[in-house]
């Protein structure tokens, strides 16, 4: 991939990621605005979430890799795609009705927010898995309009649904955003449901073909919850050993800096399906361009990001706040090497289908960051908790990038030398 289209699909990802990212962070101010104890109920409800997203994720990924590898290729037959998609499909459309009951069981056994409110997560299971399965197909076939679309309605629904409540019922509460968060969407969810019937079509489901998946689609999932869990544990952590409130404070700083991660992942994004490619050097080189860019991308944005959140943080979300930006300040060293991991797991998980490779080295960082975590943050509180966080992403970028180097039979030179992307 010459860096003209590379350069076209990350700006279509770019614009996208910020049109997202503005009402994330319009979101964000909302909820935190009623106080950090509502915010931390939040934070901790949406890291449930994902949990439940990611560990159902290898359905899409699934999708992602059948796409992408019949790009350049002998063309497959669509009618065994188009089984394949309906067969994902309602595979996950039933496993998330299953994940329901089992959060509706959970949520009256707990007694603490925001688990005793899981019952809300578990009416609209089955519906939130849609979006994130057939966004495989856009993601493999690098059809960037309906992946970002997608993405950014998810947020414009909450918005919208929330605006609306404010004007019925005032005033509003954190129990009623977790209500208008799941049913927004999940409406969502069924409006891309027939999105995708539209223009992928229906075919008979194959259940053999889901039984050939499984294995992938099973480790795809546990690898995923291993690297949510890599990037939430210490926000856990923060919540048991310093309180809920200051789990809310310290969400905050997270989500801020993770916002640096949109830039590195459009990037991906945007070369996805080239990391997919059978010819292993032109899958090496698309993970370099992800790298390379990504990271590019992300030492330019972290300076501003600073600049702005140092303003933004109290004087938008209150002065309460102000400690986030200490955090983030912490959190940032660790972030902006990570930024390289988008790259690196798609390489594993598209091109050598060894998922368990990027879960490894996940598993690794969650494993450091629990450690440090439970040390520190008795000691320093929510700082303590974004140190250890710092440390455990850069000793966890450097195996990865490492593997990849080893992997992919090259140097560490290839890494900042331009002729290996023409590859």
């Amino acid at each position: 991939m010459s860096s003209r289209p590379l350069a076209q699909g990350a700006l279509i990802n770019l614009l996208g990621r910020a049109a997202t990212v503005l009402a994330g962070l319009w979101l964000l101010a909302w909820v935190a605005r009623l106080g950090p104890q509502a915010q931390g109920v939040f934070a901790l409800f949406v890291a449930c979430e994902g949990v439940l997203l990611t560990l159902f994720s290898g359905f899409g990924l699934r999708l992602a890799r059948s796409h992408s590898q019949q790009a350049g290729a002998d063309p497959t037959d669509d009618q065994s795609l188009a089984a394949l998609h309906s067969t994902l499909l309602l595979a996950a459309m039933g496993v998330g009705l299953l994940a329901a009951m089992g959060l509706w069981a959970l949520s009256f056994v707990s007694h603490v927010p925001p688990y005793d409110s899981l019952w809300v997560l578990a009416l609209g299971a089955p519906f939130l898995l849609i979006v994130p399965t057939v966004s495989g197909v856009w993601l493999g076939r690098a059809q960037l309009w309906p992946l970002n679309g997608f993405a950014l309605a998810a947020p414009l629904a909450v918005l919208l649904g929330l605006a609306l409540l404010t004007q019925l019922a005032p005033p509003l509460n954190v129990g009623a955003v977790l209500v208008v968060w799941v049913l927004s969407k999940s409406l969502v969810g069924l409006v891309a449901l027939g999105w995708s019937l539209r223009n992928q079509g229906w075919a008979r489901p194959q259940w053999a073909l889901l039984g050939a998946s499984g294995s992938f689609v099973a480790l795809i999932g546990v690898t995923n919850v291993v690297s949510l869990l890599n990037y939430r544990v210490n926000l856990f952590l923060v919540e048991r050993l310093d309180g809920l409130s200051s789990a809310g404070v310290y969400s905050v700083a997270v989500t801020v800096a993770e916002l640096l991660w949109f830039v590195s992942s459009a990037v991906t994004t945007a070369v996805y399906g080239r990391i997919g490619a059978r010819d292993p050097a032109a899958a090496a080189a698309g993970t370099l361009q992800a790298i390379r860019w990504g990271a590019a991308g992300v030492l330019v944005a972290a300076p501003m990001l600073l600049l702005v959140a140092w303003w933004a943080l109290p004087a938008v979300l209150g002065d309460v706040y102000r400690p986030a930006w200490w955090y983030l300040v912490l959190l940032m060293p660790g972030t902006l090497a990570y930024s390289a991991a988008s790259g690196v797991s798609a390489y594993f998980t598209n091109q050598r289908g060894q998922p368990w490779l990027a879960g490894s080295i996940a598993l690794m960082s969650m494993a450091l960051n629990a450690v440090l975590s439970w040390w520190w943050i008795p000691l320093w509180g929510a700082a303590g908790a974004a140190v250890a966080t710092s440390v455990s992403y850069g000793l966890a970028i450097v195996v990865g990038v490492a593997l990849f180097l080893r992997l992919s039979g090259l140097s560490w030179h290839a890494l900042w030398t331009p002729a290996q992307s023409s590859a």
